[in-house]
């Protein structure tokens, strides 16, 4: 009590000091009520406040006066307040007093509202870093007009002017600065090339120069003190670097020698003085530095290294009370959101973001952190950040020390609202306490090979035990043959790519393998698992970030395991797009395909987060999107979490999804170049894209590629487009075509989209790549074959504008509809049939081709469309579905069918497909030992004698 009571004493009689001291002066103390009851808040809290108002009598009555103390700032008033002031300065000793007498007020003005509870911690901040923003964009457009004026303007080779761009660190960066906190700057200017005076520098020199000028007007201090305190040692080589260097410079330095945590500074850069234009330059050039294309767990490493040496410094100094560097401080939150923003961040442009507290949400919005640890970490961090204000408004100094002394703890707590320091320090042990639990959780360490169920193991992998003793501990770890398991390991580790590894990528794969080892070694075929997995090493281990992710990821390794252990295309296809091992962190998601509305809205959001201009990256995006929702379906067909006929849905979906997306990115690139063909509403592209086959008919496999036919509903063929460069309909809607192709079928880093085949198309090969509806219509009445009929039994539109669908249907039933001579008919569908088992059934004595073999999934296929080519005169109903299974269905129920025949034929096409999928998940062609399948392929034949050959007649076969 009596500490209280001399610390309200001490600060009332400085209150007392300083109302005296005005009324010498003559001045007028503000009288109401508010303003002493704030005052002595502040009073309490602030010397630094009380001595800028005893030593600057006027500060604090003015600033009452003109209402600042009251009020917020609105956006950009800060500067705009500043250039009003330094609008006449015109040398820099008046520059350099004008700008620490600005920043004098404001921050008097900042922590008045801080203390007395008229401004959140948010406007504090924002207040802080606009003051800091302001001060060193308008101190640069003085001086950089004034050494314009003496040394000539510094130009590029072709004479344009260039500017200098200021990069905002840390705090600043992230518009979070604090009250007395340092601010971290690095310079850069757009290109090379010299001034234009009479005497010629290099640009180098004129902005270095400049540079140091502008560092020394913000932080040499004078008798008026400082502006703020800079530091400069973030730059590119630290402080034996220059202090501005070029664009190109930079993208070099970054590009080959950046360091981890020099990635984890740039998440915060922010271009906080000069040209914004260029600056924007700049920051694309950076962030592939920060921001990887690929999952990069190896951040996790060095971020918890970092925090290590920072936690072995403050306990070697005794700093365990350091509220942002210590146990549970502010940093460890800043580690954990920014650890998530170099994992994804160069996947999910939204995690592109700087302020902490605005990640944390983005995290919670993406389900990577439960909303319970989000609402925790913000709560620690708002009270830790005010705690830390607290401290620095006392004298203005830059500390993050708990004080040591009683004063100074209970003022402290005071300002936090406390009435005394144990109330006070046991709420923020709890606040720290609660970030520590969630540090430790994200950045616990994985384990090691040193856990004593991989003991064993860890030799065989370095190779310090005995040969016997090697092949001992893989047959215990579940290796049936344990002799060729070794071998592999050392043939894995004679690989190019095992010798090529960095240091840090062995230390890497050696936490990894004992545990890989005892994961494969539980799985049922270990042995062939093994050799799968160590493929996908041996592809992946130049990019060690990959490996980092299996070992900071127990649940992604055991995963991994799981699916290469029964499905070898799921190996081929990760070894192939090692991106994907992405899919498997979340088994939720993993074995919960995605529906066909779901992956619209997923596709799209993606894709506009994307500059509509840059090609590269839309098909990236699209192949990794196909790519990694197969994977999805894969993984839930091999956990039998969705049946078979459903598998085929979903691999058509997501083909449909990118067919739509591809669809418009294709129009609205032409509409760019040519304008819109005429009489197209504003969500209509006229065209569309007409699916056949297993695309048609809804059941795509795992390695199917996409039959199709383009249609256009101009039928105008003299009609141009409307734009600058107008061009005919045909030709705009050619380009359309020539595009989507490009797009479905060029070979990127992450390979093609799909294979699209067009033969389908009136003509064949020969015939134009749109068809107009008119064109198609005449095509199938007047010119189409046989088995082009056959085929559009299966066709249908898969994306496109609703009215060419509604005229494709129209269509589609006038020729499906044509009453059928049905010997004719039986004859060429027969005859087709032959023709293609001749060419393409790769069935031989002891192995039946599942799809083309004599009762395999074709011959099925064809009795199914012969059916619907003889009756859809009579029973339209044959018209309605596309997929095979439902038009047997249909045919059973008119009666086309007897329920045995139609029963068993279904049943024996889904074992068909079943298998034919099993082929493609083993990466295996779709054949079966020839005694497989023979009572199910016998009954296929029967029918199709009955069927198709008149074995008995139609009544006999129908009825």
């Amino acid at each position: 009590m009596g500490l209280r009571v001399n610390l309200q004493q001490e600060t009332e009689k400085q209150w007392q000091q300083w109302r005296q001291k005005l009324n010498e002066a003559g001045l007028s103390i503000p009288q109401q009520a508010e303003f002493h009851q704030a005052a002595l808040k502040v009073w309490e809290a602030s010397d630094y406040v009380v001595q800028c108002a005893l030593r600057y009598l006027e500060l604090l009555p003015d600033l009452y006066r003109d209402g600042d103390l009251n009020r917020s700032f609105n956006e950009g008033e800060m500067s705009q307040r500043l250039a009003l002031v330094l609008e006449s300065v015109s040398d820099e000793t008046r520059l350099s007093h004008i700008l620490r007498e600005f920043r004098r007020r404001q921050m008097v003005r900042i922590i008045w509202r801080d203390l007395a509870g008229l401004a959140p911690l948010d406007e504090t901040l924002e207040d802080l870093s606009a003051l800091a923003d302001s001060c060193i964009d308008r101190a640069l457009q003085k001086l950089y007009a004034w050494f314009c004026d003496q040394m000539g303007t510094p130009r590029n080779q072709e004479g344009e002017a260039q500017s200098l761009v200021v990069l905002g660190m840390g705090k600043l960066g992230a518009r979070e600065l604090n009250l007395s906190s340092d601010i971290d700057l690095i310079f850069a200017y757009p290109e090379g090339g010299q001034t234009d005076g009479v005497r010629q520098f290099t640009n180098e020199q004129f902005f270095i120069r400049l540079c140091q000028r502008l560092v020394q007007v913000l932080d040499n201090h004078t008798g008026d003190g400082f502006v703020f305190r800079v530091d400069t040692r973030l730059r590119p080589f630290g402080s034996a670097g220059p202090l501005a260097m070029s664009f190109a410079a930079m993208e070099s330095y970054y590009g080959s020698q950046g360091r981890e945590w020099e990635r984890y500074a740039m998440i915060k850069a922010r271009v906080v003085a000069g040209d914004s234009r260029a600056g924007d330059e700049l920051m694309a050039l950076l962030r592939p530095f920060v921001y990887r294309r690929y999952l990069d767990f190896g951040a996790i490493e060095s971020l918890r290294e970092m925090k290590q040496l920072i936690s072995n410094e403050l306990h070697k100094k005794g700093m365990e009370a350091n509220i942002k560097l210590g146990p549970g401080g502010i940093r460890e939150i800043e580690f954990i959101g920014q650890a998530f923003q170099l994992i994804r961040g160069g996947r999910d442009k939204e995690l592109q973001i700087r302020p902490i507290l605005l990640v944390l949400q983005c995290l919670q919005e993406r389900g990577l952190m439960p909303e319970y640890a989000v609402q925790e970490l913000s709560e620690s961090y708002r009270y830790l950040r005010l705690v830390e204000n607290r401290l620095q408004a006392w004298q203005d100094r830059q500390t993050h020390l708990l004080p040591a002394d009683e004063v100074g703890r209970l003022r402290l707590a005071r300002s936090m609202g406390y009435a005394c320091w144990d109330d006070f320090s046991s709420q923020l042990e709890h606040y720290r306490r609660r970030v520590q639990e969630h540090f430790d959780m994200v950045f616990a360490a994985p384990q090691t090979s040193s856990d004593e169920e991989t003991q064993p193991l860890t030799g065989v992998w370095h190779d310090s035990v005995d040969q016997e003793q090697a092949i001992e501990a893989l047959r215990a770890a579940g290796f049936s043959n344990s002799e060729q398991a070794l071998r592999q390991l050392h043939t894995f580790r004679g690989s190019h790519a095992y010798r090529r590894l960095s240091t840090k990528g062995r230390e890497r794969l050696d936490q990894l393998m004992p545990l890989l080892l005892e994961a494969v070694g539980q799985s049922e075929w270990a042995d062939d698992t093994l050799h799968r997995v160590t493929g996908l090493l041996e592809a992946i281990a130049q990019r060690t970030a990959y490996i980092a992710l299996l070992v900071e990821n127990p649940l992604v390794l055991s995963q991994l395991v799981k699916l290469t252990a029964v499905s070898p295309w799921v190996a081929n296809m990760l070894i192939r797009h090692p991106i994907l091992l992405d899919e498997l962190l979340d088994p939720r998601r993993l074995y919960s395909p995605l529906k066909r509305a779901e992956l619209n809205v997923e596709l799209a959001d993606q894709l506009a987060r994307i500059d509509e201009n840059d090609l590269e990256s839309q098909m990236e995006l699209l192949r990794l999107f196909a790519q990694s929702n197969r994977l999805r379906v894969a993984a839930a067909d091999i956990a039998g979490q969705i049946p078979l006929m459903v598998v085929s849905d979903y691999l058509t979906w997501i083909a449909e999804s990118v067919i739509e997306q591809v669809i418009r990115l294709t129009y609205l690139e032409l509409v760019r170049r040519h304008g819109r063909p005429p009489g197209l509403a504003r969500d209509e592209t006229g065209f569309a894209v007409v699916g056949y086959g297993k695309l048609g008919g809804i059941e795509l496999g795992f390695g199917s590629d996409l039959d199709m036919v383009f249609l256009h509903g101009c039928a105008d063929r003299n009609a141009f487009t409307d734009g600058h460069k107008p061009v005919s309909v045909d030709v705009f809607y050619a380009r359309m075509a020539q595009r989507f192709i490009h797009i479905m079928t060029t070979r990127t880093p992450s390979g093609i989209l799909y294979d699209v085949d067009m033969r389908l198309r009136p003509n064949g090969n020969s015939g134009m790549m749109v068809s107009s509806l008119e064109t198609f219509e005449t095509y199938q009445h007047n010119n189409a074959w046989t088995w082009e009929h056959q085929a559009l039994v299966r066709a249908r539109v898969v994306a496109g504008d609703k009215r060419i669908n509604d005229r494709f249907e129209a269509i589609r039933h006038q020729v499906l509809s044509r009453q059928q001579d049905p010997a004719r008919l039986q004859g060429e569908v027969v005859e087709m049939r032959e023709k293609m088992r001749a060419g393409l059934d790769k069935s031989n004595p002891d192995q039946f081709d599942l799809k083309q073999g004599t009762g395999g999934i074709v011959d099925i296929e064809f009795m199914v469309q012969y059916t619907v080519l003889r009756w859809a005169h009579d029973y339209p109903e044959l018209l309605v579905w596309t997929d095979n299974i439902r038009l047997l269905e249909t045919m059973s129920k008119l009666g086309l069918l007897n329920d045995y025949a139609a029963e068993r034929m279904m049943g024996i096409y889904k074992v068909l497909r079943a298998a034919y999928h099993r082929s493609a998940l083993q990466d295996l062609p779709a054949l079966v030992e020839i005694e497989k399948l023979a009572e199910e392929r016998a009954l296929v034949q029967e029918i199709w004698s009955c069927m198709m050959q008149n074995k008995k007649t139609e009544r006999e076969m129908f009825q």
